[in-house]
């Protein structure tokens, strides 16, 4: 009689130490620059029609 093996043994991800950083620093980086160019944006036009 053969034991049965837990779903997990078969579908756990292979370990990539320190690879996952770079992707997501990436996007962070392209999220903080789309924030300032908003706040500048939206300074430029309030200037413009409150001024």
């Amino acid at each position: 009689m053969t034991a049965m093996r837990e779903f997990s043994d078969d579908n756990d991800p292979p370990i990539q130490p320190q690879q996952d950083d770079s992707p997501r620093f990436g996007r962070l980086l392209a999220v903080l620059a789309l924030a300032i160019l908003l706040i500048v944006a939206i300074t430029v036009v309030s200037e413009k029609y409150l001024a």
